[in-house]
């Protein structure tokens, strides 16, 4: 299965409903895989929900080190 490219600009209101369209086969696919594994439909989806919260924060966690080392090395230079 192919997930569609967006249509609309990344500000369109409606580009996050699109988003969701997009990747909710891929969701169910995945969900029915883990099922006929032997895992529970609400262990996968509240695994799957954790996962994505993770990634979240992870990237925050990135964005928040990526500024601290911006700031580190503009004081480093301010202070040569």
């Amino acid at each position: 299965m192919t997930i569609p490219r967006p249509e609309r600009t990344r500000c369109h209101p409606d580009r996050f409903d699109a988003c969701q369209l997009a990747i909710e086969d891929e969701l169910i696919e995945l969900l029915g895989r883990a099922c006929d594994a032997g895992w529970h439909r609400d262990e996968v989806i509240s695994a799957i929900t954790e996962v994505a919260d993770n990634l979240a924060l992870a990237r925050r966690e990135d964005v928040a080190v990526s500024v601290e080392l911006h700031v580190a090395r503009l004081m480093k230079k301010r202070s040569v």
